[in-house]
Parts: C-alpha cells; sequence; structure tokens
C-alpha cells in the first residue's frame, strides 16, 4: 500500500509534477538565487534547464535574473556585476545596483514568461518582496505573465504583529532613475505580516489593482502554524546574515537598528541576535530589559567582536552588547523587543544612541512610533495603540491565503 506524503513540497516541485503546462514551449525568464530549491536541495535553475519534465515540456531557460546579495546570496555589498552561471552557461542579470531594480524591458523582449522563486523571511523589510512586486510590474508592462513560486513563511503564518508602513512611507511604484524606490519599504503591511511570498504577490495584485497576469504555484502540505524546522526542508542562508530561524525571528526586533550607531551583530557567527556599541553599558541596560518581563526572550550581557561586517560597524573592534536568548518561539514578540531596546537605549544612552532618518522609520514603520519611544513612552502602551490596524490588515490579508 502506498504511503501518504506529508512532506512540504515548494512552489517548484508543484510546477513540474502538476503544472508544467504553465511554461510549456515557453522561453522563461527566472529570477532567483541560492533560495531557488526543491526538498531534496536540487537548484530550480538547474530544474527548469534539464530536468526531464522541462525537457519533455519543452521549457527553454533563456535569462536568470538575481537579487540583493547576488546568485549565491554571499555578497553583502551594493554595485553587484552580472555573473555567469556555471551549469547553464547564461548570464545572470543583477538586480542590485545603489537600490534593487526590475527586470529591464530590454531583457523581456524575448521572454514568454517570468518565473520569481525566493526566499522570504516574514518580515516587510525584506528586499527580496520588492523584487517580487517590481517583477509583476515589468510583466504588466511587457504583457508577460508571471509564476511566483510559493516557499514557507519561515515564522510561520500565525503570527502578525509591528507598526504598518506608513502610507507615506511606502513606495510601490515602479522603479525608473527618477523613482529611487529601494525595494524594501513597498506596502503598508506590519513589521512580521504572517504571509508566503506568493500570498504577499496575490495581496498585491489585488490591493495595488495590477494588471498583471499572475499565477502563484503553491506549496504542498504546508500549513500556517509551521514554523521552518517544521517543514523538513533544507535551511539556505536567505543572505550572508541570516545563519538560522533564529536570527530570522529576531531580524524584525532589530533591522531598524540598522539605521543606527549600534551593531547587530554583522560579523559575528550570531548576526541578529544580539547589539552592541563601544559605549554600550550592557549590565545596565539588560536588567532594565529584564525588568520589563517580555515573553519569550532574555537578555544577557556579552562582549563580542565584529569581523569585517557589512555594515562596517566596529570592525575588529571588542565591544560591550547586549545578547537575545529565545526562551520561547510561540510567545516572543519581535516587534515589542525592536521596540523595547529603542526605549532601553535612549533611557540609558540617549546621549550616544544616534539614529539615521529616514532610514530607521522606514524599517520600524513609523516615525510616530520612534518619536513616542523616544518620549519616553511605554513600549507597550505604544504598541497596543498599533493593535487596531494590525488586526485590520491580518482580516483583508487573509482573501489572499492560500494555506489553513
Amino acid at each position: 500500500m502506498r504511503t501518504l506524503d506529508r512532506k512540504v513540497r515548494p512552489g517548484i516541485t508543484v510546477l513540474l509534477d502538476d503544472s508544467v503546462k504553465l511554461i510549456a514551449g515557453k522561453r522563461v525568464a527566472l529570477v532567483t538565487n541560492q533560495t531557488g530549491v526543491d526538498e531534496r536541495g536540487r537548484r530550480t535553475v538547474d530544474l527548469l534547464f534539464s530536468d526531464p519534465r522541462a525537457e519533455q515540456a519543452s521549457v527553454k531557460l533563456v535569462r536568470l535574473f538575481a537579487p540583493e546579495h547576488g546568485a549565491l546570496g554571499t555578497e553583502d555589498r551594493e554595485g553587484l556585476g552580472d555573473e555567469r552561471d556555471a551549469r547553464t552557461g547564461l548570464t545572470v542579470h543583477s538586480l542590485y545596483q545603489r537600490t534593487t531594480m526590475a527586470p529591464p524591458d530590454s531583457l523581456l523582449h524575448d521572454v514568454d514568461v517570468l518565473v520569481v522563486d525566493l526566499q522570504d523571511i516574514g518580515t516587510r523589510t525584506w528586499t527580496y518582496v520588492g523584487v517580487v512586486l517590481y517583477a509583476m510590474q515589468a510583466g504588466e508592462r511587457r504583457g508577460i505573465p508571471v509564476l511566483v513560486l510559493d516557499r514557507p513563511n519561515p515564522l510561520s503564518g500565525a503570527f502578525t504583529e509591528g507598526a504598518l508602513l506608513d502610507s507615506s512611507l511606502a513606495n510601490a511604484e515602479y522603479p525608473t532613475g527618477t523613482n529611487r524606490t529601494n525595494g524594501f519599504a513597498v506596502y503598508p503591511s506590519p513589521l512580521r505580516h504572517g504571509l508566503t511570498m506568493g500570498e504577499l504577490a496575490r495581496l498585491f495584485q489585488a490591493n495595488l489593482k495590477m494588471g498583471t497576469r499572475l499565477s502563484v504555484i503553491p506549496m504542498r502540505n504546508w500549513r500556517r502554524r509551521m514554523w521552518f524546522d517544521d517543514t523538513e526542508l533544507p535551511w539556505v542562508r536567505p543572505s550572508p546574515n541570516m545563519p538560522n530561524l533564529t536570527s530570522a525571528l529576531l531580524y524584525p526586533a532589530l533591522v531598524p537598528f540598522e539605521a543606527s550607531n549600534v551593531s547587530v551583530g554583522r560579523g559575528t557567527e550570531q548576526p541578529f541576535q544580539r547589539i552592541g556599541a563601544p559605549w554600550l553599558r550592557a549590565d545596565t541596560l539588560a536588567r532594565l530589559l529584564e525588568d520589563l518581563t517580555l515573553t519569550g526572550v532574555r537578555f544577557r550581557a556579552e562582549r563580542f567582536t565584529p569581523d569585517q561586517p557589512g555594515d562596517n560597524k566596529y570592525p575588529g573592534r571588542n565591544i560591550p552588547g547586549i545578547r537575545l536568548e529565545v526562551t520561547d518561539r510561540e510567545r516572543v514578540q519581535p516587534a515589542r523587543i525592536g521596540a523595547a531596546l529603542l526605549w532601553a537605549l535612549n533611557r540609558v544612552h540617549g546621549d550616544s544612541l544616534r539614529l539615521t532618518l529616514p532610514g530607521f522609520d522606514l524599517r520600524m514603520g513609523s516615525a510616530r512610533v520612534r518619536e513616542a519611544l523616544l518620549a519616553g513612552r511605554d513600549p507597550d502602551a505604544v504598541l497596543d495603540r498599533l493593535l487596531p490596524q494590525v488586526v485590520a490588515f491580518e482580516k483583508d490579508a487573509r482573501r489572499y491565503h492560500l494555506y489553513r
């Protein structure tokens, strides 16, 4: 008797097993990177290039594009050049220079379908989400169908929290020489949005009134309460500073501090699991944060040394810091942690803390939230006032859910 397969299968597997007709006989452009792999770790690039199912359907892979961090996900800088894919011989065209770019019209003239296979991280500030939006806009401009191959939200699809990106900061326009978009602040969603990449694409399609001919190829057997390590899929670093699920979970808490003079642990083995600076009074700060009794997390004073950090913060210096230790991932609320950190840092180090604007607000989501926390208001009270917006987003987003 055949055993029922309950393992999670990503969109690329479902495409080739069940929906290859969508790309049969087509010239395909693929937007992907190292995260585009099936459940056995085989690259989407290779599967579309030479898998027997693709060959039998006369699929022709003609163009490759890569987002921030490049095709291998190892670059941590601006100005990424084009690369050569050794297996296919195709040029991998970079979609990341000073900011995230759209696939250029000039490289889509001979393309029949645009396929996107990228791993989201569950946080609003992820530039790969911008790539999906821009690919959809490019498809609309050229009249090319767009297929999004879905992947899990690593943080599960059961939690939504944090400030919605203020509509005055959100920029979903097509990137051009005059419209300098950034790819990570494109839509007024909460910091932790609770959706998969395919569900986000469906939301963009409807709420931005896009005319893209969009198809989302859903996963098989994924459920909303699944964390990434429940899926048994291979963890592939989505970026150089995302080594594991713990960093991904705490990323929403610490990402606003990318726009500050505080290190978020880049250049260490635990990026986005710690903060530090030469002027930090770590013991005092840790005690203050512990007194807040935030759920699912502890704060511990420590020292660490960033080694060639991509943000160039305190390279080679042994600095005092705070380590964030997750004790219960089902109860931890990263957005509240981020708010508490800003409140506490300002209270203890108001004379030393420096924020870069508008970068900090683009990541946290709201200048009003930042101002309230810097004015000393209770972090929980500040975020509690945002709950009606979060609930309204969550209710609207359910219309685009593909999974229970």
